[in-house]
């Protein structure tokens, strides 16, 4: 029978150093239970990797590896090392790929809780690493990046951004029938419709982290750049850096602070480290597009909602609808007409 200790011990005997003994933990945050921290002891010296198994559902698993090697080769962006990678092992374990460990918190149990000098720090380089991303990485086309003979590949391409934008929101909306927010599809619909005039047609797609969000970064508050690590690299798309840039304001800015100043100061913070990268406008019309970018998103982390809290209490599952219900509102009104 499969358990996580015996596929990890597979996974170094098929691939690690010599050792005498390891110990594994699963990391905080996210939704990463195909992923384990993992020590060895060898030598009376304890080395620590990290290792991520391909998920049960039917995910392009190799892509992820080939993006860390990827962006590490044309991007300043902090991500983590590849080790090993067996797309078909020998041994009986589900495919994987072995990382360097690279040492920080989980951002998401402690923004909101940071110094503002340390908030402001995180978003200012947020926003250079999006930079980064988006001046040096372009594709032909919009859609989910995948693999074909060992490249790169745009698997389901549209030469519209807009019409890939619908296409994304609607697979959104979809999803909200076995969710507490079925009741809202209608009323989201209706909204945006209207609304997807304002969305460009024409635009370079560049590389865009579709996950991109506090639960998926490391930070150490003592560094020089806070932010050390940009991990799950599963869910890529190429699509237009607007998109980007108003799904990161919203999972690490409004989605989190009701204060208007601070929410405007850490804004700040993210568009400067940004233009420091690129050039963007964040004027009148990625203004008037944000909330829409925003609610497609909200609709993404609605449609997910029962697997992210599934082992939370009842009052945190609570909580967490109503706080949803009240971001939904705001985004509908926040969306022209």
């Amino acid at each position: 029978m499969s358990t996580p200790e015996r596929d990890i011990e597979a996974v170094l005997d098929e691939s690690g150093p010599d050792y005498e003994g390891f110990s594994f933990e699963t990391p905080t945050g996210g939704h990463q239970s195909d992923v384990y921290m993992v020590t060895l002891q060898h030598g009376g010296e304890s080395y620590e990797v990290v290792v991520k198994f391909k998920p049960t559902d039917d995910v392009p698993f190799a892509v992820e590896p080939k993006l860390h090697e990827y962006v590490a080769d044309r991007t300043d962006v902090p991500v983590p090392r590849i080790l090993v990678f067996k797309e078909d092992p020998e041994m009986d374990v589900r495919p994987y790929f072995v990382t360097e460990r690279v040492h920080g918190e989980n951002l998401a149990e402690e923004f909101a809780g940071l110094s503002t000098e340390n908030r402001q720090r995180i978003m200012r380089q947020a926003g250079a690493i999006l930079g980064d991303m988006h001046s040096e990485i372009g594709f032909e086309a919009f859609g989910r990046l995948d693999l074909h003979d060992g490249r790169l590949i745009v698997r389901d391409w549209m030469g519209s951004w807009r019409e890939y934008f619908e296409k994304l929101t609607r697979m959104h909306l979809s999803r909200l029938d076995d969710t507490p927010f079925g009741d809202v599809a209608e009323r989201a619909e209706e909204r945006i419709e209207p609304a997807l005039d304002l969305v460009p047609e024409d635009g370079v797609p560049r590389l865009v982290h579709d996950d991109f969000r506090p639960a998926n970064l490391l930070f150490d508050p003592e560094a020089d750049e806070p932010i050390t690590a940009v991990l799950d690299w599963q869910d890529v798309l190429a699509a237009l850096p607007e998109y980007n840039l108003a799904q990161t304001e919203f999972l690490f800015i409004d989605s989190s602070f009701r204060d208007p100043e601070i929410r405007e100061r850490l804004r700040g913070e993210f568009h400067d480290g940004y233009l420091a990268q690129r050039p963007m406008e964040f004027g009148d019309g990625y203004e008037e597009r944000r909330s829409l970018y925003q609610l497609s998103t909200l609709l993404w982390r609605m449609a997910g909602f029962e697997a992210a809290f599934a082992e939370q209490s009842g009052l945190a599952q609570a909580r967490a609808e109503a706080q949803y219900r009240q971001q939904f509102e705001r985004l509908l009104d926040g969306i022209p007409l």
